[in-house]
């Protein structure tokens, strides 16, 4: 009898000091979907945290990159920023030499410059990508394999 009142109790009051629901909560930590191998190699998972909402104007995505996955060369109609999360990722733009980034790195990619990202070679990478919504990617080049392997080997001791 003392248990079936003390559990009436503890189910009563934990409804009562439940939190409301009439908030919309996400979290950055879901995994997300496993994307299709359109425009990169590899293994990603995308986690549209916000996704074309008017009222921001912005989009915030994570991505998940297995070790050894690329994008292919992109540019978007605003600029991005990228925030690494965890891991490593290989960044490079059109003209200018590839990098490491790092956790904790932020980059700023500026409207309309092509470029790329990815995981390294030996390190999945996670990161939010910040940019304007209402502009799709455009993709404009394909990666390859032997491309990104040579950077991997140029990067390999940096």
């Amino acid at each position: 009898m003392k248990n079936s009142i003390l559990s009436l109790f503890i189910l009563v009051s934990t409804s009562v000091f439940s939190q409301s629901t009439d908030y919309n909560v996400s979290s950055y930590l879901t995994e997300g979907t496993k994307a299709l191998n359109t425009h990169y190699i590899g293994e990603a998972w995308l986690n549209a945290i916000i996704h074309d909402d008017e009222e921001l104007g912005y989009n915030i995505t994570k991505a998940t990159f297995k070790a050894n996955s690329t994008l292919d060369w992109h540019k978007h109609g605003t600029a991005q920023v990228l925030i690494i999360v965890d891991g490593e990722a290989y960044y490079q733009e059109k003209g200018n030499d590839p990098i490491i980034l790092k956790q904790g790195d932020v980059i700023k990619c500026k409207k309309d410059i092509e470029h790329w990202h990815s995981s390294t070679k030996f390190s999945d990478v996670t990161y939010l990508a910040l940019y304007g919504g209402g502009q799709p990617t455009s993709w404009t080049e394909v990666v390859t394999q032997e491309y990104y392997d040579m950077i991997a080997q140029k990067l390999k001791h940096n």
